[in-house]
């Protein structure tokens, strides 16, 4: 402690005897002190009550009345420079600190690094890459972004309840991640939860658990992929995971193949009157419904009659009847298909 109070005796003891204020350059000094005391890691407030300390010690003996205003003002000045260097360098620090955890996190979602050099690094922000993760990325009405309320207010509950545990909350492109070991499904849910109480959340998807140090990085793909496939298919679901949807990746792995089949199976509806979205919303629901006109009929706010009309008129315009288990098939793959590949409303 002593090492950073030099000078600081002589000073008082000038400034008692000539009534003069301290010097810019001993103020300087005193921040220069402040700033390498923040470095070395030593507390502030044990740090000022050292300065008290050593201003009772040190006060010089048989100061005039009217000296005891000026000393005391000496003091108020070096201990507000110290701590301005103090608090300085621990703003630097933590620019330093935030910096690097970018860069990391940037080449941890990227893989652009070296693997076994992000390994040693993610030690550092409580990672074990050798070990398997899960990745779940909610997006919101606004961007997330590190210093908003809500992701505190996110990290805060999630640090609360999991504190031994090793995971790692952040914000990419204006979505908020979650990056939790592979066995430990309870935090994402938690996460998961803990967004969608929050206001203006929109989804949460959950990637699956993979190994490695370029596990999480396809965890954090699969997750936003699982975002895009629910949105395209307007699913309900405010949490997503990619297990439960593996199917439709499959169907689009040849998206060829698909825009041929919604182009033959579903084309012929846009000569319906209206185009082909309401038909095709018609065929959703009735999928959605397992095939029950009552529920179907209930979900579009028709009437049965009504939804027995459109069944028919589908199967009149493209050969195929909806309540045919050979046809069905057929449609229904058809009419995924269309709403992973955004059609009608985009041309295939």
């Amino acid at each position: 402690m002593a090492e950073y109070l030099g000078g600081y005796a002589r000073m008082l003891a000038e400034v008692s005897h000539t009534g003069r204020r301290p010097t810019r350059t001993e103020l300087g000094e005193r921040r220069a002190l402040g700033e390498r005391a923040a470095e070395a890691g030593h507390s502030l407030r044990a740090l000022v009550r050292g300065h008290l300390a050593a201003t009772r010690t040190a006060w010089p003996d048989g100061t005039p009345a009217r000296s005891v205003g000026g000393v005391l003002a000496a003091v108020e000045q070096a201990v507000d420079a110290f701590a301005e260097g103090y608090e300085r360098a621990q703003r630097l620090a933590v620019r330093q600190e935030e910096a690097a955890r970018r860069e990391f996190i940037d080449d941890l979602l990227y893989g652009r690094s070296d693997l076994g050099r992000l390994a040693e690094r993610a030690e550092r922000f409580g990672l074990v890459l050798s070990h398997a993760h899960a990745v779940a990325v909610a997006e919101g009405l606004q961007a997330y972004v590190d210093t908003a309320p809500v992701t505190r207010q996110v990290e805060s509950a999630l640090l609360t309840r999991f504190s031994e545990r090793r995971v790692l909350l952040t914000t990419k492109n204006g979505k908020l991640i979650c990056i939790a070991p592979g066995d430990q499904e309870e935090v994402l849910v938690h996460f998961a939860e803990q967004v969608r109480a929050t206001p203006d959340c929109g989804r949460v998807a959950i990637g699956r658990p993979r190994q490695g140090a370029g596990g999480v990085v396809q965890s954090y793909e699969e997750a936003l992929s699982t975002l895009e496939l629910a949105e395209r298919l307007t699913l309900p679901e405010p949490v997503v995971r990619a297990a439960d949807l593996l199917v439709y990746p499959v169907l689009l792995r040849d998206r060829q193949a698909m825009a041929d089949l919604v182009l033959s199976a579903l084309g012929p509806l846009r000569e319906a009157r209206g185009g082909a979205e309401p038909l095709l919303g018609t065929l959703e629901a009735y999928f959605d419904s397992g095939c029950r006109g009552a529920e179907a009929a209930r979900r579009l706010a028709l009437s049965v009659r009504a939804l027995t009309y459109r069944l028919e008129r589908i199967h009149q315009l493209t050969g195929n009847n909806p309540a045919d288990p050979v046809h069905r098939y057929t449609l229904q793959t058809a009419v995924i298909g269309a709403r992973l590949l955004g059609w009608p409303t985009r041309e295939l």
